[in-house]
């Protein structure tokens, strides 16, 4: 792009009518840039992945509504929704449940003789619990398990399938399918520490990896980095002892708080509400809105289809990270510090 188009195209970008400033304030601290978390509207995901605290939930709330009833029928909308041939869905049908349990992001449900059918609600899928004769949910329904009290549902938004099915036998079998993430909940400091220094990647990289870690994703992440006061694009190999330790203990943290709270407002019923963009949360979600902590706008680094937000005052020294996109078209107009840092 010529040198001249470029020049017109950061201009532009400043001269948008919805530009919150008078026009003397314009240019008076960056020629085409001014705190970009006012002018630009977050763009969240509609349906963020389900992570340890929701999955915790469902699995205590599945525990109460379906363990010891019997499976009397169930109905897929879609063949594909079942990644799995052998043995055949029919095989769960008149059996009854005997236990609930989370692998991952993952939901087990367990029928006997170590049949264990696996739920992977990916991005969009939800479970829906409805008394007998409960309809469902228009458009949304791709999978409902009968019971004789009940009906369970498993809903997706969006145009997109990917949640999944998967009925396995046998421990090994099911082995197979874990990714082998640390259960942090249940990690040594030690531990969680040899396991984030296995591979030199950034933390946010390495919290969400299911590999490394079980059931951390981009909500959840991006809050422990915030506790942690730890910047997400520090690299994992320059990670002092200290800040090693620090951060096992905001994981723990934060995720027991959450795992609470969740577990409060859901009480003896099922969860309805399963989002990663909740009241309370520090920075995640609240991209341009005050850090609880310093009162620094949040801010954020945007990515394909994810956004991490963090705090730049308490979590980098002040300085603001490059986001990729905005980056790109200010160039060297784009700020390094917040404005009452530089």
């Amino acid at each position: 792009m010529p040198l001249q188009r470029r020049a017109k195209r950061r201009k532009n970008f400043v001269d948008r009518e919805w530009w919150p400033w008078h026009e003397e304030d314009k240019f008076t601290k960056y020629p085409s840039f001014r705190d970009t978390h006012r002018c630009i509207p977050s763009v969240r995901s509609p349906s963020p992945v389900p992570e340890l605290p929701d999955i915790v939930v469902y699995t205590e709330s599945l525990v109460r509504h379906i363990v010891g009833r019997t499976l009397q029928r169930v109905r897929l909308s879609s063949p594909f929704l079942l990644r799995s041939v052998t043995p055949p869905i029919e095989a769960i049908v008149g059996r009854a449940v005997v236990g609930v349990r989370r692998m991952g992001k993952r939901l087990i449900l367990e029928f006997g003789d170590e049949l264990f059918l696996v739920i992977h609600l990916m991005i969009a899928g939800r479970l829906r619990w409805r008394g007998v004769g409960g309809k469902v949910p228009a458009k949304l329904g791709i999978a409902s398990f009968d019971f004789r009290d009940g009906v369970l549902f498993l809903t997706e938004a969006g145009t997109k399938r990917r949640a999944s099915l998967t009925l396995v036998q046998g421990e090994t079998a099911l082995a197979l399918i874990d990714r082998g993430g640390l259960e942090v909940m249940e990690a040594t400091p030690a531990a969680f520490a040899e396991r984030l220094r296995r591979e030199n990647h950034t933390l946010k990289r390495s919290l969400t990896d299911p590999r490394l870690f079980s059931g951390i994703g981009n909500a959840y992440s991006d809050e422990i980095l915030h506790r942690a006061r730890l910047s997400p694009l520090l690299l994992t190999a320059r990670l002092t002892e200290e800040e090693a330790e620090r951060l096992h203990l905001a994981t723990i943290t934060v995720l027991q708080e959450w795992t609470e709270r969740l577990r409060a407002e859901v009480g003896d019923g099922f969860p309805e509400k399963v989002t990663a963009f909740r009241e309370g949360m520090a920075v995640h979600g609240r991209y341009g809105q005050p850090c609880p902590a310093c009162g620094a706008p949040v801010q954020r680094i945007r990515y394909a289809d994810n956004e991490t937000n963090y705090c730049a005052r308490c979590q980098n020294e002040g300085r603001v990270l490059a986001d990729r996109a905005l980056s790109r078209l200010l160039k060297q107009d784009f700020p390094r510090t917040l404005p009452d840092e530089e």
